[in-house]
């Protein structure tokens, strides 16, 4: 990402409404993953979800790499995990060393073949072990804010399973989120700031504002696991199995 991309994660990432509810939820998809287990984060920023992870189950052995060296020490700063340089598609990690690999909003990006990415997930996983995925949703869906994050690519629901699927991973769970904000994503993305300079989405919100998006977010997670399917929605959660 453009270096200013990463300034703006570092600050908002630990507060800012999508950011915790993209780490509550991706915590989650981790939640049968036993403690004493070693997790990844490929791609990790500026280690907001590392640091979450960390504070919610203090008995993982937590690892990440990053590709971007000034990202890569920040998180070092704010974690204290083992933080590599490097790229997802080489991962400087030998075959088998990791019970779950978790990788959000990584495959989406143009520097990265996601065949080559999943291919080396699951190299590194053990047998048996544990594959998290956030990735941006619809095609229809892209705007500026894909452009300042270099994002090449967004998914859809039925591509995304085939995806892991040749690569090898099985019991693949894919879910829409952030299913009750679309409209206004929608409203936001392709009219109000739809010039091709338009500024990002991470930025500081006004605290109500925050505040209200946030409870969408936790509502419709609550309608989730009540069981009520969302057909579409702003990013994919996905696991699978090595």
């Amino acid at each position: 990402m453009e270096q200013a991309e990463y300034a703006l994660m570092d600050a908002v990432e630990d507060r800012m409404w999508w950011y915790r509810a993209l780490h509550r939820r991706a915590e989650a998809l981790l939640r049968l993953v036993p403690d004493g287990a070693s997790v990844l984060d490929a791609g990790c920023g500026t280690g907001g979800f590392l640091r979450r992870l960390r504070a919610a189950r203090p008995a993982l052995r937590l690892f990440g790499l990053e590709y971007a060296e000034v990202a890569a020490r920040r998180a070092r700063e704010k974690t204290g995990a083992a933080i590599a340089s490097g790229t997802v598609s080489a991962l400087p990690f030998p075959d088998g060393c990791f019970d779950a690999v978790a990788s959000f909003d990584v495959l989406s990006h143009r520097a990265v073949e996601p065949g080559e990415a999943l291919a080396e997930f699951r190299r590194v996983l053990r047998p048996g072990g544990t594959l998290a995925l956030n990735l941006p949703a619809h095609e229809w869906l892209r705007s500026a804010h894909d452009a300042r994050v270099h994002n090449a690519r967004r998914f859809s629901r039925a591509d995304a399973r085939v995806m892991l699927e040749r690569a090898g991973f099985g019991a693949v769970r894919t879910q829409h989120w952030n299913s009750l904000l679309l409209p206004l994503m929608l409203l936001q993305r392709r009219v109000l700031a739809r010039r091709d300079d338009a500024a990002s989405d991470v930025t500081e919100y006004p605290p109500w504002l925050d505040r209200a998006l946030f409870a969408a977010t936790e509502a419709e997670w609550g309608l989730a696991r009540a069981g009520l399917p969302f057909p579409a929605g702003g990013s994919l959660l996905l696991t699978a199995t090595r």
